[in-house]
């Protein structure tokens, strides 16, 4: 991996000398627009409107377009004097608990490295960090734009998770939040059954892309000149006559399909692993809560509950 930016930790009067990585990586099929009748690449120029001159990128500039329409030009000194003081810098802001960081917030991940000299003081603070269960949330300057962030461990490296400011997250503003939606009480268990019915451990590694799969298959199959043949499409299901009965049928399959998968599971961990080492999974796990702060769609079960105080104690409203 090669490093995209250099910095500091500042935690308290302890400075951290840092470089970033970025910790994930698009894995799509890269394609060029070309010209379809000969395969030749298309090529875009940046061509002023004013005098309809190609530009070169050394002469453009940014632009912020007012109300009237007029323009304000920033250039790269302009965005230089802007006073940061995370430009450089990681601070920490304060420290809280991973479950009360909602989950939409993040933005993307980034690996932190520290430098020679900055080794003990990293694995200090990234040893009393997950100790406490705790994750940093911290101020950062990347690309000409201040984020908030998480800091947090994993693998024994610090991962800094960038963040949206909460004006760019929008309200759940949703007709259906405000209507009384009718459900019975069975269909709501045969839900939590089905839910119940699918349960399991999640393992990444266990999933692929099967679209980005299919794409690298006809790629190959031109290169070697043989014929695409169309996957059959799979047979779907007939479609249910009510909620009640589709949830019922639901769980069945899921029952079917859990007992067939698990069973292929068990053949090949047992062909990876001895006879005398369990399947049992003893990696630790956080488990992360995102509290919405929106309405929710009231349901009839929900308010039988409410009214016979068999809720969540919640006073009915």
């Amino acid at each position: 991996m090669r490093s995209i930016w250099k910095g500091a930790i500042s935690f308290g009067l302890v400075t951290i000398p840092v470089k970033l990585y970025s910790a994930t990586e698009q894995r799509d099929v890269a394609f060029h627009q070309v010209h379809r009748e000969d395969g030749g690449r298309i090529k875009f120029k940046r061509v002023c409107t004013k005098d309809g001159e190609e530009v070169p990128y050394s002469d453009i500039a940014k632009g912020y377009e007012l109300p009237s329409g007029e323009m304000v030009v920033l250039t790269d000194e302009d965005f230089a004097n802007v006073p940061l003081s995370t430009s450089r810098r990681i601070d920490v802001l304060m420290f809280a608990p991973m479950e009360q960081v909602d989950p939409i917030y993040f933005n993307k991940s980034y690996y932190l490295e520290p430098e020679a000299q900055g080794a003990k003081p990293y694995v200090l603070l990234r040893d009393a960090l997950e100790s406490s269960g705790k994750v940093a949330i911290v101020k950062v300057a990347l690309r000409q734009r201040e984020s908030l962030a998480t800091l947090r461990v994993r693998d024994g490296v610090f991962v800094l998770e960038t963040m949206m400011w909460p004006d760019e997250v929008r309200e759940t503003e949703f007709k259906f939040l405000e209507e009384d939606v009718d459900l019975r009480p069975q269909e709501l268990q045969m839900a939590s059954s089905l839910i119940d019915s699918m349960e399991g451990d999640f393992d990444p590694s266990d999933y692929t892309d099967a679209y980005r799969e299919a794409i690298q298959e006809i790629i190959d199959a031109k290169v070697e000149g043989k014929e695409i043949v169309a996957q059959e499409p799979s047979e779907e299901a007939p479609a249910a006559s009510d909620l009640l009965s589709a949830l019922r049928a639901s769980v069945e399959a899921a029952k079917k399909g859990r007992s067939g998968g698990a069973d292929g599971k068990a053949k090949s961990r047992s062909r990876a692993k001895t006879p005398a080492k369990s399947d049992t999974k003893t990696d630790g796990k956080s488990e992360t809560k995102s509290g919405g702060k929106g309405s929710r769609a009231k349901t009839s079960a929900a308010k039988s509950k409410e009214k016979s105080g068999t809720g969540s104690g919640r006073k009915s409203a």
